[in-house]
């Protein structure tokens, strides 16, 4: 099974800059340049950005 990807232009959800994205996956984690926010490509059609969760630190456990 071939991976899906797309390139698009989008607009980031925090600061509404255009965004140009190449080749990307759902679920693919792209960086605002803009702002710099991490973004995540929730769907590809149409695309549609989300801001990333953030990351916990899992100390171990």
């Amino acid at each position: 099974m071939e991976l899906q990807t797309t390139s698009a232009r989008s607009e980031c959800p925090e600061c509404f800059d255009d965004i140009q994205l190449e080749a990307v996956m759902q679920n693919e984690i792209v960086q605002c340049a803009g702002c710099g926010v991490d973004l995540e490509v929730i769907e590809l059609d149409p695309v549609t950005l989300e801001l990333a969760p953030e990351e916990e630190e899992d100390w171990g456990e």
